[in-house]
């Protein structure tokens, strides 16, 4: 009993972390504020890098938003994620 205790647990853990991650690529600013390591100006940095470069493709992508090099995209990576982008603006 105590292994399928354990088991559900960590199933849901996981669950937890898998849809706690925020997407880069559909996040509005207040969204990535809230993540500890991105402040304001980080944040419409990202909003602003997207809207112009298009949808990121993987959490790396982030080191070609000024502010962000390895050591801090390492520490957001649990964070992160990059899934389906959000649909382009019209003009």
């Amino acid at each position: 009993m105590k292994r399928v205790t354990t088991l559900l647990f960590g199933m849901l853990a996981g669950i937890g972390v898998a849809l706690g991650a925020v997407n880069l690529n559909t996040a509005s600013e207040a969204e990535l504020d809230a993540i500890k390591g991105i402040g304001p100006g980080k944040a419409k940095a990202i909003v602003e890098y997207r809207d112009k470069n298009g949808p990121f493709k993987t959490v790396d992508d982030l080191g070609n938003v000024k502010g962000f090099g390895k050591k801090s995209i390492d520490k957001l990576r649990p964070e992160l994620s990059v899934g389906a982008a959000a649909p382009a603006k019209k003009p």
